[in-house]
């Protein structure tokens, strides 16, 4: 029902910033909370940031707040993640994810790559 594509993902320097974009196909509902995983080498899943579809109400991870920011453009169907002051420890995969509830996405993007050197 839903295919989600991630792009922008690459290597950058530590401080340095990168914005990451999930293009949606299909219908995202007003009510769905979107948002972006991220899988480090030799840890768990960890959600790092989450939006309601239809409003403004947003979550981060302790671990981003304040350097990452997540947004969205309905009309094109395209969820983003401006990611500033970049840490080696930002360094993981990171997911576009729609309809998550529970902390469990209904659906999955293919991961892009973020690598962070110090």
């Amino acid at each position: 029902q839903v295919q989600l594509v991630e792009s922008g993902g690459g290597l950058v320097q530590a401080g340095g910033s990168l914005r990451l974009s999930c293009a949606a196909s299909g219908r995202i509902f007003s009510t769905w909370t979107m948002g972006w995983f991220r899988q480090a080498p030799g840890k768990e899943r960890e959600n790092v940031a989450a939006i309601i579809w239809g409003g403004s109400s947003t979550h981060y991870a302790d671990s981003v707040k304040g350097r990452f920011t997540i947004s969205r453009d309905n009309a094109k169907n395209t969820l983003y993640l401006q990611m500033d002051s970049l840490k080696p420890e930002d360094t993981a995969v990171y997911y576009c994810a729609a309809d998550v509830r529970g902390g469990k996405p209904s659906f999955w993007g293919q991961g892009t790559q973020v690598t962070v050197s110090s």
